[in-house]
């Protein structure tokens, strides 16, 4: 990320109603970015184990447009829905557009995918790793909201292995498996295959470190 060691401010926590339950918001400013990265945060999560968690990263046309070429914005109100039902947890929505290329490339990336290339290898003819999100600043939220351990809301096992290497303990997986159609299949498929993600499908294909 950088040579800077990260450090995030919680500036404001400011209650917001949601469709999924009410939410205490929490704006983290940091001196890596310029983006504003959230938690919402339900219950009294601090020092408690196991929390139920969800590390999202902004999709635009996904979580805003309810675009139908990812699960992003299925994922999102799932994972609010989860949190809500539990009682207590964390939403942290990551300002890191497009797998961390941003808005412009991703976009890009989605007429090369209409061209043909799936979404790993659009990225890289764009000059971009197939994934270039980093969670420092994920896990000093967590630490700062003081949660001993989570219960990770993910599909991604890189995602995992990332925060256990920034010293957060995860407890468990939690799958996050949204509607599979035409529009998205590809897409999918395409994170299970090159980029280990767990997912399964109706006609009974899984990741390959599932079978």
């Amino acid at each position: 990320m950088t040579h800077v060691k990260p450090q995030v401010k919680n500036l404001v926590q400011t209650r917001i109603p949601t469709a999924h339950g009410e939410f205490i918001l929490h704006y983290y400013s940091n001196n890596i970015d310029d983006k504003e990265h959230i938690a919402l945060v339900k219950g009294d999560v601090a020092n408690k184990q196991s929390v139920l968690v969800r590390i999202h990263s902004e999709c635009f046309t996904g979580d805003v447009l309810g675009s139908r070429r990812c699960d992003c914005g299925e994922q999102l109100d799932m994972a609010l829905q989860l949190i809500n039902e539990a009682g207590s947890g964390v939403l942290l929505y990551l300002r890191q557009e497009g797998r961390g290329i941003g808005l412009l490339k991703k976009l890009q990336a989605y007429n090369l995918q209409d061209k043909g290339l799936d979404t790993v290898d659009a990225n890289i003819h764009l000059g971009h790793l197939a994934d270039e999100r980093e969670y420092d600043l994920a896990a000093l939220m967590l630490k700062d909201l003081k949660i001993s351990s989570v219960s990770l809301l993910t599909n991604n096992p890189d995602k995992i292995d990332g925060l256990v290497s920034l010293g957060i303990k995860v407890d468990r997986r939690i799958p996050v498996e949204t509607h599979i159609h035409d529009e998205n299949q590809h897409y999918l498929k395409t994170k299970v295959k090159k980029m280990s993600h767990l997912l399964s499908f109706p006609d009974g294909e899984k990741n390959r470190s599932e079978s």
